[in-house]
């Protein structure tokens, strides 16, 4: 995390220096949706889509909650499909399928996470309208849910679900750069769902959240280790309290990734990388005996990297079963 990331959650007194900045932002970020919507939105697919995503930069658990509504979803007989940006893929404007087999460099770390976690069909591309019409055309689906796409305003939403670290809230509340926010707190007005992932929600968010608002929580539970190209598996307790490990974390919020491991008894060196970085074999190389963790997210780019000694930890998210009713509600 750069300089200016950890004073948007520190509330240092010099941001409001890039305060005119941001408001100029801001005014962007609202006139644009204003512009886009007003053209767009009403303009449906035939099924309902959900965008799930979140109106600030960085890591706040939008990706596990895909996985556990789309598996849930699909327990439940409901043939859903995943639409996704493909950030550190190279499809580009080009739509395209993703399989557990497709290659990360192809479609970006995310997207083959979803798709291996949840056998669903995913389809990626730069243009999300595209990526839906390429979904539809192949699929017969009952709902289509967005990976992230919050301002992606010429696709249209039948509900916007926005996710919020607990522990983090909105930092100082600031629009970028002054702040970590892409669109004004007030947007949460018009979303349809709040999902608070871990922290204190009463004491991170009083009084940004709407009256209102239908808003539940969700923790990401951590399953086991699983040896990062083997598969092989081992249960927390099997790793000896007070280890010292190796944290690897390309993630948007590399210190959670930190935390979760000191939470499980574990004593992390935490080596943060940017959000997608595409691995080399140095990184994951060290003169010591630790054995170095890392995130899903991260593992499915270094399957043909990683060392003997490398494990990823598996979450599970536990979301609220209203939300999943909510959703549930929206098909016809």
């Amino acid at each position: 995390m750069t300089l200016l990331e950890k004073s948007w959650y520190k509330k240092r007194g010099w941001t409001l220096l890039l305060a005119p900045a941001a408001g100029l932002f801001q005014a962007v970020a609202f006139v644009r949706r204003r512009a886009l919507q007003g053209r767009y939105q009403g303009k449906g697919y035939g099924v309902p889509l959900i965008v799930i995503g979140n109106i600030s930069v960085g890591g706040t658990g939008k990706t596990p909650l895909i996985i556990a509504l789309a598996r849930q979803l699909k327990d439940r007989g409901i043939r859903a499909g995943i639409v996704s940006r493909g950030y550190g893929g190279n499809a580009g404007s080009q739509a395209m399928a993703v399989t557990g087999q497709t290659a990360v460099e192809q479609c970006g770390d995310e997207a083959l996470l979803i798709a291996r976690r949840t056998g669903c069909p995913v389809v990626v591309c730069a243009d999300r309208v595209a990526a839906v019409e390429h979904l539809l055309a192949q699929n017969e689906l009952d709902l289509i849910l967005s990976d992230d796409g919050l301002q992606h305003y010429r696709m249209h939403r039948d509900a916007e679900i926005v996710v919020i670290d607990g522990k983090r809230g909105l930092g100082n509340g600031l629009c970028l750069p002054a702040g970590p926010l892409r669109e004004a707190p007030r947007r949460l007005q018009d979303v349809d769902w709040v999902v608070v992932n871990g922290g204190q929600r009463k004491s991170s968010l009083q009084g940004i959240l709407p009256a209102g608002l239908a808003v539940s929580d969700m923790t990401l539970q951590a399953k086991q280790f699983t040896r990062v190209g083997s598969g092989e598996t081992i249960s927390i307790e099997q790793w000896c309290h007070g280890q010292s490990v190796h944290a690897l974390a390309g993630i948007g919020n590399p210190e959670r990734f930190r935390d979760t491991l000191v939470a499980l008894g574990l004593k992390p060196q935490l080596h943060s990388f940017p959000d997608h970085h595409q691995f080399v074999a140095g990184d994951l190389c060290f003169d010591d005996d630790w054995p170095v963790a890392m995130t899903a997210k991260d593992a499915v780019k270094c399957e043909d990297l990683a060392a003997n000694d490398c494990w990823f930890l598996e979450v599970e998210a536990i979301v609220a079963p209203e939300l999943l009713q909510f959703i549930e509600n929206k098909i016809d």
